[in-house]
């Protein structure tokens, strides 16, 4: 609902706003003790008194579930603790007889009454407005005030006063009520007096906050009436604020040193177009001090109740960031790349906490299709959710357009009352396919080209089977520049083997028996755009690393390689989601991974590999043909290219 930005404005804001000035008092030194010595003195905050309340928006307008993000409001505002919470009106639906009336009246006052400190009704066209036979002359005014209190009245609260008005009375010349009739919005004699006297009886104080439904002060189709009342304000000298809801978007007003706040929404219908212009579901928080005022805008679902961490919640939080679906099955796409395939997709629930999950499959190849096109599901602690989707593509050659299908899953945490969204992550839909070169002799010299931001391209674990015993893992790279941590070809993460060239250093890991066997030699720096072939070997009895064929480092090593079911990542590292990371600047070619330890001594790399009987992967750099890389192995295990990866002709 919100942007980041606007979450950390409304941190801010709220740290600026708890925090007093910080001007020194005296004695200081009843009021700073250290033992200490510091020629910093540190400032001392100011002790004037001060309170703070919240004003709620309009509740109506939009769907039933508004009342959730009613709630949910609630339930922040009980965080944080004020003195006490005004509304600004559309409590209810409305619009409608007695009965209806009666059974919004009871859900709205339900929700309010759940919080810990007092709230304050103020009545809006929906809360008052009849719809249906045997109408009252007064439409909803004697329900709203039998079941919510009068329609204007005004407290002291540590001396200052909150006066609500009410801005849809009856027309005294037509007998309706019309809020879009200019001429309706101007205010009885009857509460004309009352705000007369109220000014009167609040002159000593220090501010005077008021809340009416309708901001009667943008004029127009608002009446011309309001000028007059500003006067009264005026006149009075402390009327510091005015609350107003109606239009369910912010706006701010300021005239003759008077703010005017018009609310959004809690609840009410909200489009959200623009939520950092204040379309948004939202409650202020105001602090007042006898010299001044500040207002903060909160939109609801920002207010995190500490108390709420506790050490399970926080470990299952961790827990479900990488959580994945299980898919069983592999989708396959025939000769002109079409596809009817079903797969089997289990969800489950890892933790000791309840969770809500939605699996939503999608690509932004628009040419999929997918039968259910989402899941929605709670899940116990430990519980599974198993669903079979279907995946369809028509038949199509491929095109720059062409994109791999896969899975969105999104989960929140049901802990304490409390809601912990988990970000959402996509995960892959396995694809089987036959891909054949476009042309056996290249016509120019060609290599995958990587920014080092987000490019490089994933080899599934499933799809690369590398068994135990020896391995060499090579290419060539031509590096534009060089991070302090680089992967080149990595399938790693406390497992598994990986080629490095982190700082311009390279260096060659595999994990045996229980730890790396690294081999690394410091004094090796490679160079900057010129070709450099690399070698990572294991023979059973060591771990070596050679550059332009030359022997550079060696450590001994035995044991089985650990294993692990994360991708192969070309031109990156491996992170535990199965991403990309540490990524690799420049063009990377021939890349061969192979069940054999190729290399004894030192050699004279050849510039283009053929495959062999222990060839498992091996890449040429050729062509993109859709989103794949061709492996020209016997295994077809096609890498997809990730962010801008592209083959090109090599620089």
């Amino acid at each position: 609902m919100t942007s980041p930005e606007i979450r950390v404005a409304c941190a801010l804001a709220g740290a600026l706003l708890l925090c007093a000035t910080a001007t020194a008092q005296e004695p200081r030194a009843e009021r700073f003790v250290t033992d200490r010595e510091s020629p910093v003195e540190i400032p001392l905050t100011d002790e004037a008194p001060m309170f703070q309340f919240a004003v709620f928006g309009d509740r109506t307008g939009g769907p039933a579930e508004g009342v959730k993000v009613l709630a949910e409001a609630v339930g922040e505002v009980n965080v944080i603790e004020p003195d006490l919470v005004m509304t600004v009106g559309d409590l209810v639906q409305g619009y409608n007889a007695q009965p209806e009336w009666m059974g919004q009246m009871l859900e709205f006052r339900g929700i309010m009454d759940r919080l810990v400190m007092p709230w304050y009704p103020v009545a809006g066209n929906h809360d008052v407005y009849w719809r249906g036979p045997d109408r009252p002359p007064l439409e909803h005014e004697g329900d709203y005030e039998t079941h919510f209190g009068p329609l204007w009245y005004a407290f002291e609260h540590k001396d200052c006063w909150f006066v609500a008005l009410f801005s849809d009375e009856t027309n005294p010349d037509t007998g309706k009520k019309e809020f879009g009739n200019p001429d309706n919005h101007r205010m009885s004699p009857a509460q004309t007096a009352f705000l007369d006297g109220v000014l009167e009886r609040t002159k000593g104080a220090k501010h005077v906050f008021v809340f009416l439904h309708h901001p009667r002060w943008f004029g127009g189709r608002y009446g011309n009436h309001w000028d007059a009342v500003h006067d009264k304000f005026v006149k009075a000298g402390n009327v510091s604020a005015v609350f107003a809801g109606h239009v369910h978007r912010m706006r701010y007003d300021e005239r003759d040193g008077i703010a005017y706040y018009t609310l959004a929404t809690t609840g009410g219908s909200q489009g959200g177009e623009v939520p950092r212009a204040g379309n948004l579901h939202h409650f202020n928080l105001v602090t007042v001090r006898d010299d001044g005022v500040a207002v903060a805008t909160i939109p609801v679902g920002q207010v995190m109740d500490h108390k709420a961490l506790t050490q399970e919640v926080v470990a299952a939080a961790g827990t479900l960031s990488g959580m994945q679906p299980t898919i069983d099955g592999v989708v396959r796409l025939d000769g002109r790349f079409a596809a009817d395939s079903r797969v089997s997709v289990t969800l489950r629930n890892p933790t000791d906490q309840t969770i809500e999950v939605t699996a939503t499959p999608d690509s932004s190849d628009p040419r999929w299709r997918f039968a259910p096109d989402h899941v929605h599901v709670k899940l116990g602690p430990g519980a599974r959710h198993e669903f079979p989707l279907r995946v369809l593509r028509a038949a199509e050659d491929l095109d720059g357009a062409f994109a791999m299908p896969g899975i969105t899953l999104g989960c929140d945490l049901l802990a304490g009352g409390s809601r912990i969204e988990i970000p959402a992550r996509d995960h892959a839909i396995p694809v089987d396919v036959t891909l054949t070169a476009s042309r056996t002799t290249p016509d120019e010299e060609r290599a995958l080209s990587l920014d080092g931001r987000d490019d490089w391209a994933i080899v599934q674990s499933d799809a690369l089977e590398i068994p135990d015993g020896p391995l060499t893992v090579e290419g060539w790279l031509k590096a534009d520049s060089y991070a302090n941590r680089v992967g080149l070809i990595a399938k790693t993460e406390g497992s598994e083997f990986g080629i490095f060239v982190s700082g311009s250093t390279p260096d060659f890991s595999v994990h045996l028996a229980g730890s790396y066997r690294t081999a690394k030699n410091v004094d090796v720096k490679l160079a900057t755009g010129e070709w450099i072939h690399l070698a990572g070997v294991f023979d059973g009895e060591e771990v070596r690393l050679y550059v332009d064929g030359s022997l550079r480092a060696r450590v001994p090593g035995k044991g089985k390689r650990t294993r692990n079911d994360l991708p192969l990542a070309l031109g990156a590292d491996v992170a535990r989601n199965g991403q990309g990371t540490s990524p690799f600047h420049g063009e990377l070619d021939e890349v061969r991974i192979s069940t054999v330890a190729r290399y004894a001594e030192d050699f004279t790399p050849q510039r283009r590999f053929e495959p062999d009987a222990q060839t498992v992967l091996l890449l040429h750099m050729d062509d993109n043909l859709g989103p794949w890389l061709l492996d020209s192995s016997s295994r077809g295990s096609h890498p997809v290219r990730h962010g801008g990866a592209w083959v090109a002709p090599a620089r």
